[in-house]
């Protein structure tokens, strides 16, 4: 495909290119040039509307070039409830982090939930003990199903409790992926769920925690993946205080991630987040060493991981002739 323009790439053009093993490869590799300081300094913009908010995120990677990428995404929650519509959507740019040039703009719904996924499932391969076989999903939504789907890929999975507040998405989630993954999956109550898992995963909207810290065995590694927005919490911040806390990317932890509550609650300082999953994967501090530990892993979501995901897309695309190119009129 000859370069002429912009590169415009839908869901479905997108949702083609990349499995989730290749998502899990290239977010792995953006957390570990995030620690060796090979990026773009990244960061983030909240917005709250009146039924939603809107975030942008931005950041860049050096690669065999550099490579720029910024997100705008909303998240409306009642979106399919009342309109049929998803309840995250937007849009990604990515560009030639060295001219400037816009290469490619994709719907960012597919790379969204992915790169999500993905990030749980390399923190999961560093922070989780090997042997992880029960796991506790709190939210069957979309995410919550991508969740289960990555952490597939890099653990024996046999057993899954599944928790949600609406019995429909309950259902629909047991059935399907039940079907898909082969896996034993049981309608969980939360306690009892989360002291027989070796892994909890909460992917909610929850503006209120839920995950008590007596609720979690020792050994266990908890990912917090909701809470990418100051209002947003699902654990209670014991949870962190009390445990060993890896962050994706710090700054933003403070910010808007689980973090941010423990710290506001007065029961930690930044100093005492172990480290950024980044520098586990770069060798510069071991992850998991002991099988008592409990583990919990702040994810606020990067742009880093979008980054790293549409650079894979884009180029694959140019590789099957896939998308739609356009210039901007003069």
């Amino acid at each position: 495909m000859s370069l002429n323009g912009t590169l415009l790439l839908n869901r479905s053009n997108i949702s083609s290119l990349l499995n989730m093993k290749e998502y899990i490869d290239v977010v792995e590799q953006a957390f570990e040039l995030h620690s060796k300081g090979n990026i773009l300094k990244s960061g983030l913009l909240h917005f709250d509307s009146d039924e939603g908010e809107f975030h942008i995120k931005a950041g860049g990677l050096r690669l065999e070039k550099l490579y720029f990428c910024s997100k705008s995404n909303s998240g409306f929650f009642n979106n399919k409830i009342k309109y049929g519509l998803p309840n995250i959507q937007g849009l990604i740019i990515l560009c030639d982090g060295e001219k400037g040039t816009p290469l490619a703009l994709f719907d960012s719904i597919d790379i969204t939930i992915k790169r999500t996924g993905a990030a749980t499932a390399v923190a999961a391969k560093y922070l989780a003990r090997s042997d992880s076989k029960t796991i506790t999903i709190c939210g069957c939504g979309t995410e919550g199903r991508i969740q289960l789907r990555a952490l597939n890929e890099v653990m024996p999975l046999e057993k899954v409790f599944a928790i949600d507040s609406n019995p429909q998405n309950l259902q629909d989630f047991i059935r399907d992926m039940s079907d898909q993954l082969g896996i034993s999956i049981l309608p969980g109550t939360l306690k009892e769920s989360v002291l027989q898992s070796d892994i909890c995963v909460t992917c909610t909207p929850s503006k209120s925690y839920f995950l008590k810290n007596e609720y979690i065995p020792k050994g266990a590694f908890v990912a917090a993946v909701g809470a990418d927005s100051p209002d947003k919490n699902e654990l209670e911040p014991t949870v962190l205080s009390e445990n060993k806390v890896v962050a994706d990317i710090l700054e933003q932890c403070i910010s808007v991630g689980e973090i941010h509550h423990a710290i506001s609650a007065g029961l930690m300082a930044a100093e005492n987040v172990y480290g950024e999953i980044g520098e586990i994967i770069a060798g510069e501090k071991p992850g998991r060493i002991s099988n008592d530990e409990i583990i919990v892993y702040d994810a606020t979501g990067t742009a880093l991981q979008d980054t790293a995901a549409a650079v894979a897309i884009y180029k694959k695309a140019l590789n099957s002739n896939v998308g739609t190119w356009f210039k901007f009129p003069k």
